[in-house]
């Protein structure tokens, strides 16, 4: 085991939030929390929900006598896919409308554009998202999967189950495909894979013609090893992405694809039954068979009076994170950014898998990895689930992160330590 392994093995993040004062209650009897999600452009398709799935928590929180005893209120946003606008939005959220903390965004590029302005303001953000690494903020929760929770994970079933040789890195062209791809690359060629059998490839937000890409990857796939397309694509350029892997006949068997941005919410408007096969890699599903799952379905179809509305990881990843940030807070007493910044790391809360999910000193969270087959029916088949895995908040396969590791508590209180030289600092948080 590796220095930076046994150093950082307990460190994985969280999610927070906390108050302030607005509106219908009097201030002194509210709290506030902010909710900044893109209701429009590109981003929509996959963000609306965790708008509405954070308006839930809040009332069903609300319903048990609020947080401290007092209300809580959510002041939502619409940044509208536009990054700069997530930090105008960010600020806006902070400094006008006083809230405790921010539940928000959804791509690296929106995370990146705010994280300047929260820990200028010294404010609190829960990330929902799976995302790229290579990045530890005091003031930031990453509650979505790291690259050791889902990308190498898939690629290891391809590796395993599926015997995939040659490899398409097929993404958006922004941060988290770019860097993660950046970080399979390397992983692949530890494990053997030549750098002739690894295609990399990017379009842009909301690429729709998608023939010729398609096309490509079909022409990669007939070299007579067995290959796989791992899919960064994000928003709704899957859509019309999955709609001409069908028109080319492209079927799981042949050349399976495993997304990572890829749920229940984004499959709602394509007709599945071409893709039955392909996979996704997350560490929630809505099929996952446990009583806190269920009783979270049911809540949710109440919530939204709509029968037939999915849930998805990204929701379970703002669940769990909402519910250690009113832990941390009803432990510290109060709201204040930095006594629950103190208080947050070590809370366990129920996670939908029927397990826990631990804020780490890193600010990521515990996690299992599950891989699910896509169903007819829009739903994805379980086909394997690894026990909880710490999140790593910097890749062990990138030269300039083998030797960091990130831990916010008090002496050390750094995101970026380096672990052969004794050093906090060298590379940005």
């Amino acid at each position: 085991m590796t220095l930076k392994a046994r150093l950082g093995g307990a460190l994985i993040a969280a999610i927070m939030s906390t108050t302030a004062f607005h509106g219908a209650f009097a201030a002194e009897d509210t709290i506030k929390i902010g909710v900044l999600h893109s209701l429009s452009g590109t981003m929509a398709i996959s963000e609306t929900t965790l708008k509405d799935a954070m308006l839930m928590l809040v009332e069903e929180q609300n319903k048990k006598g609020g947080v401290l005893g007092k209300k809580l209120e959510a002041v939502v946003v619409d940044p509208a896919s536009d990054w700069p606008l997530f930090a105008e939005k960010a600020r806006q959220l902070i400094s006008k409308d006083k809230v405790a903390a921010v539940f928000g965004c959804w791509t690296s590029s929106s995370r990146k554009s705010v994280l300047p302005v929260f820990e200028e303001l010294n404010s609190i953000l829960f990330y929902p998202v799976q995302y790229e690494g290579e990045e530890s903020s005091r003031n930031i929760f990453y509650t979505g999967a790291a690259p050791n929770q889902q990308a190498i994970p898939a690629v290891d079933y391809l590796m395993k189950n599926e015997g995939v040789q040659r490899w398409v890195l097929e993404g958006t062209d922004y941060v988290y495909p770019q860097t993660t791809n950046k970080i399979l690359k390397a992983y692949l060629m530890s494990k053997g894979v030549k750098a002739e059998d690894i295609m990399v490839n990017y379009t842009p937000f909301g690429f729709s013609d998608w023939q010729t890409e398609v096309s490509k990857i079909k022409a990669f796939g007939s070299a007579g090893k067995k290959t796989a397309v791992v899919s960064t694509i994000n928003g709704d350029a899957n859509v019309p992405f999955y709609k001409e892997l069908a028109n080319q006949g492209i079927k799981a068997e042949d050349i399976p694809v495993v997304a990572f941005s890829v749920g229940e919410e984004e499959l709602a408007g394509i007709d599945t039954k071409p893709l039955v096969g392909h996979l996704a890699a997350w560490n929630y599903f809505q099929s996952v068979d446990a009583p806190v799952n269920a009783e979270f379905i049911k809540t949710w179809h109440a919530f939204t009076k709509n029968e037939k509305r999915v849930t998805n990881d990204p929701m379970e990843a703002a669940y769990i994170g909402f519910n250690a940030w009113v832990k941390a807070v009803e432990a510290a007493g109060t709201t204040d950014t930095d006594k629950v910044l103190d208080s947050i790391i070590g809370v366990s809360v129920p996670n939908l898998s029927g397990g826990t999910s631990t804020v780490m000193p890193n600010h990521h969270i515990t996690k299992p990895v599950l891989i699910g087959e896509i169903q007819a029916n829009g739903q994805f088949e379980i086909v394997q689930q690894t026990p909880s895995v710490v999140g790593d908040e910097w890749s062990d396969y990138l030269p300039d992160s083998k030797d960091l590791i990130s831990d916010w508590r008090k002496p050390m209180s750094c995101g970026n330590f380096n672990v052969a030289t004794g050093k906090c600092g060298g590379k940005g948080s």
